[in-house]
């Protein structure tokens, strides 16, 4: 299967959108229960870092970073959201994705990566520790979601390039 990672566009947004739809579905992706309009989108992910998987001209998984933090101090810690269609699970496509969103975060000066995901979720877990990412820790009951609360992992991946370790 030829995949093709490039960068994700405002003409890729109904799909990305799909996309997300389908996370949201699962209740075990994230606390938000709305899709947000593209300009929502837009103004909170990172401009240089968000891609999109492509097989045979159908978009399959996205992927995104988020600041942390306005602060100076912080604009190399970023946020990762990562979602994958049903259509393309377990061909890898997370793992493409999340290798080149690493790539092209360390281009861009991020040295540290972040994800809050549920403990629910050990598939996205287990991704993110397969590419670098170290669990850090563990927020109990953080927030619910459609009247179920849920716990959140945190975990960290930082920059070889950088040298912070």
């Amino acid at each position: 299967m030829l995949m093709k990672i490039r960068a994700l566009t405002k003409d890729d947004w109904s799909a990305v959108a799909a996309i997300y739809k389908e996370g949201l579905d699962t209740e075990v992706a994230t606390f938000e229960t709305e899709i947000p309009s593209w300009e929502q989108w837009d103004v909170a992910h990172i401009s240089s870092c968000r891609l999109v998987a492509e097989k045979e001209n159908m978009i399959c998984g996205w992927a995104a970073l988020s600041p942390v933090s306005r602060r100076k101090a912080y604009k190399g810690v970023a946020e990762v959201s990562i979602y994958i269609a049903a259509s393309g699970r377990g061909l890898k496509v997370g793992q493409r994705l999340l290798y080149r969103l690493i790539s092209e975060s360390e281009k861009a000066g991020f040295w540290t990566l972040q994800a809050g995901i549920f403990s629910e979720n050990k598939v996205s877990i287990a991704l993110h520790q397969k590419m670098g990412f170290r669990m850090i820790g563990f927020r109990e009951k953080v927030a619910s979601r459609n009247g179920k609360w849920h716990d959140n992992c945190l975990l960290e991946r930082r920059s070889k390039i950088i040298g912070i370790k």
